[in-house]
C-alpha cells in the first residue's frame, strides 16, 4: 500500500519560514519525480515545486528563490523549505509522487496546513 504522509505545516508569520517533509512507503521512491502542490480555498491546485529522480528541480515563479524542494533517497523522504513566506502562501500542501510513465499510477498526500498571518 502506497502512503505519503506530509508533516512541518502549521502557523507562521510573514516573513517567517518553514520545513515541510513528504515520507513515501509502498513505492520505490529513487525512481519516482517528487512534487509539491498546494490548494488554496476557492482556487485550483498548483504546482509548487518538483524534483526529478536525477535531482533536477523546477519552481512555480512565485515561489522562486524564497522555496527549496530537496530529496533524500535513503530516507524515501522529500522536503520543501520555505522561506519569506507571504500570505499568498496561504494553502494546503499535497505531496505528489510521479513514476513518469503514463500506465502507472501517480500518488498524492492528505496534505498540510499551511497560514501566514500576523
Amino acid at each position: 500500500q502506497v502512503q505519503l504522509v506530509e508533516s512541518g505545516g502549521g502557523l507562521v508569520q510573514p516573513g517567517g519560514s518553514l520545513r515541510l517533509s513528504c515520507a513515501a512507503s509502498g513505492i520505490i521512491f529513487r525512481f519516482y519525480t517528487m512534487g509539491w502542490y498546494r490548494q488554496a480555498p476557492g482556487k485550483q491546485r498548483e504546482l509548487v515545486a518538483r524534483i526529478s529522480s536525477g535531482g533536477r528541480t523546477n519552481y512555480a515563479d512565485s515561489v522562486q528563490g524564497r522555496f527549496t524542494i530537496s530529496r533524500d533517497n535513503a530516507k524515501n523522504t522529500v522536503y520543501l523549505q520555505m522561506n519569506s513566506l507571504k500570505a499568498e502562501d496561504t494553502a494546503v500542501y499535497h505531496c505528489n509522487a510521479d513514476p513518469n510513465i503514463a500506465s502507472l499510477d501517480d500518488y498524492w498526500g492528505q496534505g498540510t496546513q499551511v497560514t501566514v498571518s500576523s
